[in-house]
C-alpha cells in the first residue's frame, strides 16, 4: 500500500485524511500550526517538519490549503518545499481550489522530473469530507488518475478527469459559479419568506420536496435556523474562488453578471463586516 503524505489538515483535509486512516493507509501530515494535526496524530497519522520533508518520506503527496499563493509556498518555497526533494515516479495532487494558470505550471514542472501530477479540486463540504462523499474534479496525468482509482472511492462518491493540467480546476470554477447562484437564491428566499412572516422550517420543507430544492439550501439552511454559522467551506475561500472565476471567465471573453454580484456580496460580508472565517451561509447576515 503506497505511503501518503498530506499538506494541509483544515477542515476539509482532517475529514480527508481520517477516511484514509480508516482504511488502514500510512498517512503522513504537515500543517503550518502542529497542534491543528494532534486529534490527527492520535488517530495514527505521522507528523513531519515542513512539506520537503513529509516529501521525502512518501510516495504521494496531497495538498489542500487555502489560497493560491499558499500552493506556490508549498510546492516552491526554496527551502521547504514539496519540489525540492520530489523524485520521479512520486505523485503529487494538489487538491485546493486555486488557479488553472498554476495548476498548468506545477504539471509542467513535475513532468520534466518525471513526477505524475494532478490537479483535483472537490465539491460537498465539511459533511461530504467527513462521510467520503466528495465530488472530485481531476486534471492531469491520466496514469496518476488512474492509479488513485482506489483513493477516490474512499474520499468520494464522483470522480471525473477533465483533461490535462488545470482542467480540474476549471471545473471546479463552473462548480463554484453555480453554487454562487444557489447560495444567493437561499439566503434571498430566506429573507423573503421571513419578510412574509412564514414559518421558515415549513418552507425549507416545502421547498425540499419541489422544484427549489438544492444541496446548499438542504446543508446550509438548518443551520442559518440553528444560528450556525460555523465553517463548512469558509466565505473567505469562496470568495477567493468566485474572484478566481470572474478573472478566468474574462480570459475566456465572459460576462459572467449574477457571478459578479455574487462576487460583490461575499465583499461586504468579508471584506467590509470581517466575516471571512464563517461559512458561506453566513450570507445571511448581510440582512439579518
Amino acid at each position: 500500500m503506497k505511503k501518503i503524505g498530506f499538506v494541509g489538515t483544515g477542515v476539509m483535509g482532517s475529514g480527508i485524511i481520517n477516511n484514509l486512516l480508516k482504511e488502514n493507509y500510512n498517512v503522513s501530515v504537515f500543517t503550518r500550526t502542529k497542534s491543528k494535526a494532534d486529534p490527527l496524530i492520535e488517530k495514527g497519522a505521522k507528523w513531519y517538519e515542513s512539506p520537503k520533508q513529509l516529501t521525502e518520506n512518501v510516495d504521494i503527496v496531497f495538498t489542500m490549503v487555502g489560497f493560491p499563493q499558499d500552493v506556490k509556498e508549498v510546492y516552491l518555497d526554496q527551502e521547504k518545499g514539496i519540489f525540492q526533494s520530489l523524485k520521479p515516479g512520486q505523485i503529487i495532487v494538489d487538491m485546493t481550489t486555486s488557479t488553472p494558470t498554476l495548476a498548468q505550471e506545477l504539471g509542467e514542472k513535475a513532468e520534466k522530473m518525471g513526477v505524475e501530477c494532478l490537479d483535483a479540486p472537490v465539491s460537498g463540504g465539511d459533511v461530504g469530507a467527513k462521510n467520503g462523499k466528495l465530488t472530485i474534479m481531476v486534471g492531469g496525468s491520466e496514469k496518476a488518475y488512474q492509479e488513485l482509482e482506489p483513493i477516490w472511492k474512499i474520499i468520494g462518491q464522483s470522480n471525473h478527469r477533465f483533461g490535462n493540467y488545470g482542467a480540474g480546476q476549471h471545473a471546479k470554477m463552473a462548480n463554484q459559479i453555480m453554487i454562487a447562484g444557489t447560495m444567493t437564491g437561499l439566503t434571498e428566499m430566506l429573507v423573503y419568506a421571513k419578510a412574509a412572516n412564514l414559518d421558515l422550517n415549513d418552507v425549507l420543507t416545502t421547498l425540499e420536496g419541489g422544484g427549489a430544492d438544492n444541496w446548499s439550501m438542504e446543508n446550509y439552511v438548518p443551520r442559518i435556523l440553528k444560528g450556525d454559522f460555523k465553517p463548512g467551506f469558509f466565505s473567505k475561500h469562496f470568495l477567493k474562488d468566485l474572484r478566481i472565476a470572474l478573472e478566468e471567465s474574462e480570459k475566456m471573453g465572459l460576462d459572467l453578471p449574477a457571478t459578479k454580484q455574487a462576487k460583490e456580496l461575499y465583499e461586504k460580508l468579508v471584506d467590509e463586516k470581517g466575516l471571512g472565517n464563517d461559512g458561506t451561509q453566513a450570507l445571511v447576515k448581510l440582512w439579518w
